[in-house]
C-alpha cells in the first residue's frame, strides 16, 4: 500500500466510522497530502517504510513556515493516519509514537461580557422585520450555546416551545437536547408569526431562519449581521462573532457556578477537555477583577 491509498483509506474511515465533517476532511486531506509529498522526495512511498527519524525530520521542516499550532496540526494528522493504519493490521508498529514537538501556547478566547451580551440583544430594530429575526437568532444562540452552523440549519420543526428546548444536530450529525429559555422561545414564536410566514407562506423551506428572499441563512450573512449590531451597540475591540457568543454563553454558565459536565452536554462537546477552556477563562477574568479592585492588587 502507498502513502496516497493509505490517505485515501483514512479519510474514508474518518467518514464513515467518525463521522467527521467535510471541512474537517478535508483539512486532514491537505494535511496529509503534504506530509505523503515530502516522504515521497525523501525516498518514502508507503507507511511502513516510514521512521521516527523521517516524522521527526518532517515536524522540523514544517517549523521553517508554520507557526506552533499549524505544525502540532500537521503532526497530530500524520499520528491519526499512523494509528488508524496499526488498529488496521497495515503496520506492526508505530513510528509516530514517539514524535514530540513544541506544544502551542493555550489561546483563551476572549469573552464578552453580560453586560455587553445585553446590549447586543436589545441592538436589532423590533420594527423591522429582519430585526425581529436576527433578535430572535442572537437570544437563541447566546440562549443555547449553538454553533453558527447548528443555529443556520437549524429545522423549523426543531424548537420544542411547550417543553423549552431545541433539537440541535451538531458535529459528526450527533443530535442533542438543549435548553431554550423563555425570552429566546418568545422571541423565535414571534418571529414564526410575524416575519417568517411572509417569507416562506407554504411552509416550503425546512429551515427556520430565513433571507429576506425565502432562503435559508448563511453563517456568512448572519456573522455580518451580528458584526452591525455590534458597531451599534458600541462594543469596541471585542472582534464580535458567533463563536463569541458561543463562549460567553458557556463562561456565563460557570461564572453562575453551573456544573461543567452540564455546560459540556449543552455545547455539544464530546471531550470535556474541550470544555475545560473555559474554566480557564472564568478563572482569568477573577484575577483580573482582583487585581483591579482589591485594595492589594493595585
Amino acid at each position: 500500500m502507498n502513502l496516497a491509498r493509505a490517505i485515501d483509506e483514512f479519510c474514508q474511515w474518518a467518514r464513515v466510522e467518525r463521522g467527521l465533517a467535510a471541512n474537517t476532511l478535508l483539512a486532514y486531506r491537505a494535511d496529509l497530502v503534504r506530509f505523503a509529498a515530502w516522504m515521497e522526495a525523501n525516498g518514502v512511498t508507503r507507511p511502513e517504510d516510514a521512521r521516527h527519524e523521517h516524522l521527526t525530520a518532517y515536524v522540523a521542516s514544517l517549523a521553517d513556515t508554520l507557526d506552533l499550532r499549524s505544525v502540532a496540526r500537521h503532526r497530530s494528522a500524520f499520528r491519526q493516519l499512523f494509528k488508524f493504519l496499526l488498529k488496521e493490521g497495515h503496520l506492526k508498529t508505530d513510528p509516530s509514537k514517539r514524535v514530540e514537538g513544541k506544544v502551542p501556547p493555550r489561546k483563551l478566547p476572549s469573552v464578552l461580557s453580560e453586560g455587553q451580551v445585553s446590549d447586543l440583544l436589545a441592538a436589532p430594530d423590533p420594527t423591522d422585520p429582519l430585526g425581529v429575526r436576527d433578535g430572535a437568532m442572537i437570544e437563541l444562540m447566546y440562549g443555547s450555546g449553538l454553533r453558527v452552523t447548528e443555529l443556520v440549519t437549524l429545522p423549523y420543526a426543531a424548537v420544542h416551545y411547550d417543553g423549552g428546548f431545541v433539537r440541535v444536530r451538531g458535529k459528526g450529525g450527533k443530535e442533542r437536547l438543549v435548553p431554550m429559555h423563555e425570552q429566546a422561545g418568545a422571541r423565535i414564536a414571534h418571529y414564526v408569526r410575524t416575519v417568517r410566514v411572509g417569507l416562506d407562506p407554504d411552509l416550503r423551506e425546512r429551515a427556520l431562519f430565513l433571507s429576506r428572499l425565502g432562503e435559508p441563512m448563511t453563517r456568512q450573512n448572519f456573522w455580518e449581521r451580528l458584526k452591525g449590531y455590534a458597531l451599534r451597540a458600541g462594543i469596541r475591540g471585542a472582534d464580535v462573532s458567533p463563536h463569541k457568543l458561543r463562549h460567553a454563553f458557556a463562561t456565563h454558565l460557570l461564572d453562575h457556578d453551573v456544573d461543567l459536565r452540564l455546560v459540556q452536554a449543552m455545547l455539544g462537546h464530546a471531550d470535556i477537555s474541550t470544555t475545560q477552556i473555559y474554566t480557564h477563562v472564568a478563572r482569568e477574568r477573577l484575577k483580573r477583577v482582583h487585581a483591579e479592585f482589591h485594595p492589594r492588587g493595585q
